[in-house]
């Protein structure tokens, strides 16, 4: 069974609420990108390449109720720029963003506004598709890639966050190679971190890996160092938010310190994110603007308040880790990369933002 993170049908948009899985499983519709940005500000969809898709999709929701009226690129303009100021770490947003603002500034020198209205909602339900394919190809270039670089028969692999179908349009990135591995019989266990202050790794990796029949096994972020040197780790493979121009990758929190521990152990890491997550813009991880998070997530879990009160709070959402730890290499829908040939491999294929 594949989870569905996005229902979308022509006119009608449903996201999973990740915020009450995994006790919950509860569809909200989203019927405006007011509500698009409401479910992506406050992480009832999250994951770089989710967040792109239901930012858009929630703009052809709006588009095919006949709203934007005769000025209908400014309206998507409008629109676009307030989708994209929701979380700012994450590329995949305002790269959608562009290339759609450039294609309908296009097709508006030939079309009238209904025709327009059409194109663009054409355009925004074809990135469901093209997801679930990169995706596909992501995991079987990763998994294939990790197989290659070790004696055993069948591999263990530690994650950091949510990757997977919850975090896309389907499939997943990281978590996809980890399914990939599962479809080819070589799985021999997942190490999911729990992620705080979030939990995505406790309350979503964790709910897809048991939907998903994958062998796998909860531990607290403090305890993936240990499991490299005790559980036999064969690859630490995480997802990415951001890839700059020098392999420098923004991820949740707590990546950075995977990577250093895996260095240590000669543990492979490897980052898996489709070129749509990749920014050539910036040359290195020093120019990328991190997202902080309120207080009140890291002080109190579900509500209740787990910290001293008057306590400080600092709460990064992401951290980058440097090029040079990401050993194994970043695994795109492209092929697998070492962060020096990221850039040439990708030239070409992407404009930067």
């Amino acid at each position: 069974m594949t989870l569905e993170a996005i229902r979308y049908r022509s006119g009608s948009l449903q996201i999973l609420n990740q915020l009450l899985l995994p006790h919950e499983t509860v569809y909200e519709e989203v019927r405006s990108v007011r509500d698009g940005y409401e479910a992506i500000k406050s992480m009832k969809v999250r994951g770089a390449p989710a967040i792109a898709i239901v930012g858009c999709l929630s703009l052809a929701v709006e588009l095919r109720a006949g709203a934007g009226g005769d000025d209908l690129v400014s309206f998507i303009r409008d629109s676009l720029c307030h989708l994209t100021s929701a979380r700012p770490t994450a590329v995949n947003m305002g790269r959608a963003a562009r290339e759609l603002m450039e294609f309908t500034e296009n097709e508006s020198m030939e079309k009238n506004t209904e025709q327009l209205r059409d194109s663009v909602i054409g355009w925004i339900e074809e990135m469901l598709e093209r997801d679930v394919n990169d995706n596909k190809k992501i995991g079987n270039y990763g998994a294939q890639h990790i197989l290659s670089g070790v004696p055993r028969d069948s591999v263990t692999i530690l994650t950091h966050c949510n990757t997977g179908s919850l975090a896309t349009a389907g499939y997943g990135t990281a978590l996809g190679v980890v399914r990939s591995l599962h479809s080819l019989g070589r799985l021999k266990r997942l190490y999911c971190t729990e992620t705080r202050p979030y939990n995505q790794g406790a309350r979503l990796t964790a709910y897809e890996a048991v939907a998903e029949g994958f062998p796998a096994t909860l531990i607290t972020d403090s305890m993936a160092a240990l499991a490299m040197r005790e559980k036999g780790i064969s690859a630490v493979v995480v997802g990415a938010d951001r890839v700059v121009a020098n392999g420098d990758t923004a991820n949740k929190v707590g990546t950075y310190q995977l990577a250093i521990a895996a260095k240590h152990h000669g543990v492979p890491f490897y980052v898996a994110a489709p070129s749509t997550s990749c920014d050539l813009s910036l040359e290195s991880g020093r120019d990328i603007v991190i997202e902080e998070r309120p207080p009140e997530e890291l002080t109190s879990i579900g509500g209740v308040p787990v910290a001293a009160p008057g306590i400080d709070v600092w709460n990064p959402a992401f951290d980058v880790t440097p090029h040079q730890l990401i050993t194994g290499g970043i695994i795109t829908e492209l092929g697998v990369f070492l962060p020096s040939e990221l850039q040439a491999a990708l030239t070409g294929r992407l404009t930067a933002l």
